[in-house]
């Protein structure tokens, strides 16, 4: 088979996001399921859905595009704030978007008008991450505005957490999210349908005894991909961490020495075909015996000393979410499913990615 690669065990992927779903519905929070560490992956996003997510989200618009044009018909949200050439696609391929900025959403309004439709609006609230989101004592004049605005319906509000400022929320923090969906629905009138307490890095708290106010949705991507809570880097109980691994070939495999001097003693050491071009090399996961040395743009040197990597053979690594990420977007990595699907969907995703391999 074509290396490097990432298999994909979507039998995998949709008992995480089964397990997740189960999880989170005794407590009142539905699931929607992030694919864009993925790049909208068709195959990854049915498998979310079979699993019982409730939709889909993504940050890239031409992600959400190839969902549709796969024929996925379940909604699904743009997670980062359009930009202006984008309006016209999310408004025909998104269901809602997360927005921030008034301009943005009047444009976005217009636009919407334009075609006969209207976008549901979900306002980002900055919670302490520091990224995106209007202020918390903002938040009432601005979903005013938001509701004044013709071709928006504001749909609900939403925090995000453990991205930009790598920190998990707190309890207090989603008891104030809470207050302000009650704030909103005092000011403006309508009724705040979702409350969207953040992503992977909510889980610890979603998933306690403690109350969850008015927190109904969060969006989930690492922890239904790879099974770990991106707030401390450790795997979730009862969920696959490896539904996703790179395949990468080895093209040398020899005795040097253990640093540039030779008098430090000669090891084993590999280079695999594969590098910052198609991964965070960083973020590779080796089996035990097998040590990262380095990469460079399109090598990756370990040392081999506890394991056997003749020339020719394919090693099989773990992937970090940013790994994932950089390894599903490159365009010379392929994309291998293991997993039941139909023949069209492999030629529909075939025609629409180039390097799919489907096993």
């Amino acid at each position: 088979m074509t290396a490097p690669r990432v298999e994909i065990d979507l039998g995998k992927i949709r008992a995480n996001a089964r397990a997740l779903v189960r999880r989170l519905g005794v407590r009142g929070i539905t699931v929607t399921g992030v694919t864009k560490a993925v790049c909208g992956h068709p195959d990854v996003a049915r498998a979310m859905l079979d699993g019982g997510v409730v939709g889909l989200a993504d940050a890239r618009i031409r992600n959400i595009v190839r969902m549709r044009m796969a024929g996925l018909l379940c909604p699904i949200s743009m997670i980062r704030a359009p930009m202006i050439d984008e309006m016209e696609d999310v408004i025909r391929s998104c269901d809602a978007s997360y927005n921030s900025e008034m301009e943005t959403i009047r444009k976005l309004g217009a636009t919407a008008r334009k075609q006969g439709a209207t976008q549901d609006v979900i306002l980002m609230v900055e919670m302490g991450d520091r990224r995106e989101g209007v202020m918390p004592q903002d938040l009432d004049d601005f979903a005013a505005r938001v509701v004044e605005t013709p071709g928006v319906t504001l749909k609900g509000i939403a925090a995000n957490f453990g991205c930009l400022g790598n920190l998990a929320p707190t309890a207090g923090d989603m008891a104030t999210l809470s207050r302000l969906a009650d704030q909103v629905e005092g000011a403006c009138g309508p009724f705040v349908a979702v409350v969207s307490g953040g992503g992977s890095a909510n889980l610890a708290w979603a998933l306690d005894e403690g109350a969850i106010g008015r927190v109904n949705n969060l969006r989930l991507g690492e922890a239904i991909l790879l099974g770990i809570d991106p707030a401390t880097g450790r795997a979730i109980d009862g969920l696959h961490t490896d539904a996703f691994a790179l395949f990468a070939e080895v093209i040398e495999t020899r005795l040097k020495p253990g640093a540039m001097v030779a008098k430090d003693g000669q090891r084993p050491r590999s280079i695999l075909a594969v590098g910052w071009q198609d991964t965070d090399a960083n973020g590779l996961r080796f089996s035990h015996g097998v040590r990262f040395i380095g990469a460079t743009s399109d090598h990756t040197v370990i040392d081999t000393s506890g394991f056997t990597a003749p020339v020719g053979s394919e090693m099989r690594i773990g992937l970090s979410y940013s790994a994932l990420m950089r390894a599903m977007s490159a365009p010379d990595v392929a994309k291998a499913v293991v997993g039941k699907q139909s023949v069209d969907r492999v030629i529909s995703d075939r025609a629409a990615t180039p390097f799919l391999t489907v096993v």
